[in-house]
């Protein structure tokens, strides 16, 4: 099922989907993992190579202020694959206020998630950066944001993947949460 994800976040990048698109356009949500039930090995999504592993790391800070929503994300490749791509998604507590612009490297796919094209991330040094700032539905005085990596293009593995997987908590203070 990811690997279909994959292909439709490739297609979205071609066709240029993330361009002003609004909480009306939505990207599938990714499917179960593959296992063994599956019978695939454990670790490997169907048709991607086995034996290609990447470690994507997620890192920045969020604050939260009269409404907004700040987020600074970077993502890295500690390798040793190269991945021409792969995918974040944001996962918002609150809902998000309808009618807002993101970057053309994303798009909504519900009014509390926003999913976000990385670009080339090289192995032991490749570097992807986010700022996006969104205004919320409300007032609320705390949300909490999930950041994970959705999709990694023909990347069977990640050892390591307690780094590119947070939870933040963040209160109406305007301070910045590091994850």
């Amino acid at each position: 099922m990811k690997s279909v994800l994959g292909v439709v976040l490739a297609a979205s990048a071609v066709l240029g989907t993330g361009a002003g698109t609004s909480a009306g356009a939505m990207w599938p949500e990714a499917g179960p993992e593959v296992g063994p039930e599956a019978g695939v090995e454990a670790g490997v999504e169907a048709g991607v190579e086995a034996g290609v592993e990447a470690d994507l790391a997620h890192h920045g800070h969020v604050s939260l202020w009269d409404g907004r929503v700040g987020v600074w994300l970077v993502s890295e490749n500690h390798g040793p694959s190269d991945l021409a791509q792969a995918t974040v998604r944001l996962a918002f507590s609150e809902p998000m206020a309808g009618g807002q612009e993101l970057p053309t490297a994303c798009l909504w796919s519900s009014d509390r998630v926003v999913s976000c094209r990385t670009g080339e991330l090289r192995a032991a040094g490749g570097v992807g950066e986010l700022a996006l700032d969104l205004r919320t539905a409300g007032l609320p005085d705390e949300l909490t944001v999930e950041i994970t990596t959705a999709w990694r293009d023909g990347a069977a593995a990640d050892r390591n993947p307690g780094n590119d997987r947070h939870r933040v908590l963040v209160l109406a203070t305007g301070d910045p949460y590091v994850f």
